[in-house]
């Protein structure tokens, strides 16, 4: 299925997609269980009326309680789109033989689209560094996580020469981001792994916002090299006009409901580098990302 063109997305709200809404009167879109259920339902309620308002048809969230489960619901045709990390959308891939359409990405206000993972400890723990890290308990986020698994897996075995199975005394999931953080602050883990945008915006700083946690409790002790965000995913069968239409109306909601983005975005006050929009992307800018994946896969089958 060819990409829909930038023109298109820029033209589409203005031009009412009838055919497609006979045969579509509701849309779901999958969010990833990055944090807890009800503050991403929070976050995502401004984004759901803007794209039911703009496009005229019922609009529901679909989550699930790993990241697995959004997955699983576009392969199985259960909802329509869902907005994914880089490493479940090639999980996404992967899953329906290439039958989804990657179609836009958050940009930041420098004109960045990535993000970085990082892995976290205590700040009292005296673990200041990897080397610290050696013989504790590693958490990561969720297998099918970009950030939260994959990345940081990859190189700690590529890159630092770390075998996470033999260095740390375990490498259990924690389920979510939050759950990680919160579990090194409770002890639950020694360090574990997460992302964040830069110092002032990522997992434990939106966190410490919802005073979920102090701030100075967490530490950051490794970073990889930047990531490509994300994208809003479609499924490959949908009506390539439905497909414009949705990309414009996700396109719009920053200018329609600046209030609503702020929320969606987590936007704080003096944010040096905040998200400002979406800009369109298509798979070639994730295949790296899906053959990291493989190389997962084979390690794991070794």
């Amino acid at each position: 299925m060819r990409f829909v063109t930038t023109t298109i997305l820029v033209t589409a709200i203005a031009m009412p997609a009838l055919a497609w809404q006979d045969d579509y009167q509701t849309i779901r879109f999958g969010i990833l269980s990055g944090e807890n259920e009800q503050d991403r339902l929070e976050r995502n309620e401004p984004l759901r009326v803007h794209l039911e308002e703009t496009l005229g048809v019922e609009v529901e969230i679909f989550t699930a309680g790993n990241y697995d489960g959004v997955v699983q619901a576009i392969a199985a045709d259960q909802i329509e789109i869902a907005r994914f990390g880089s490493s479940s959308y090639a999980a996404a891939y992967t899953a329906t033989n290439g039958e989804v359409v990657p179609f836009l990405t958050t940009e930041k206000q420098n004109g960045n689209t990535g993000y970085r993972s990082i892995i976290v400890s205590r700040c009292d723990s005296g673990i200041d560094t990897l080397a610290d890290a050696a013989g504790k308990v590693m958490a990561f986020a969720d297998p099918d996580s970009t950030s939260g698994y994959a990345v940081p897996y990859y190189n700690l075995v590529e890159r630092e020469g770390i075998t996470p199975e033999t260095y740390f005394s375990a490498v259990p999931f924690s389920g979510s981001h939050e759950a990680g953080v919160q579990g090194v602050v409770n002890g639950t883990f020694d360090v574990a792994a997460t992302w964040r945008n830069d110092e002032y915006d990522g997992v434990y700083q939106r966190m410490v916002a919802k005073n979920m946690i102090d701030d100075g409790e967490v530490c950051v002790i490794w970073e990889s090299p930047e990531i490509t965000s994300g994208p809003w995913t479609a499924r490959a069968n949908l009506p390539e006009e439905m497909i414009a239409d949705v990309a414009a109306a996700i396109q719009s909601f920053p200018s329609t409901d600046p209030e609503g983005w702020q929320l969606y975005t987590n936007f704080t006050e003096g944010e040096e580098n905040p998200d400002t929009g979406f800009i369109p992307v298509t798979h070639e800018r994730y295949q790296w990302i899906v053959d990291m994946r493989a190389w997962l896969r084979d390690q794991r089958r070794s």
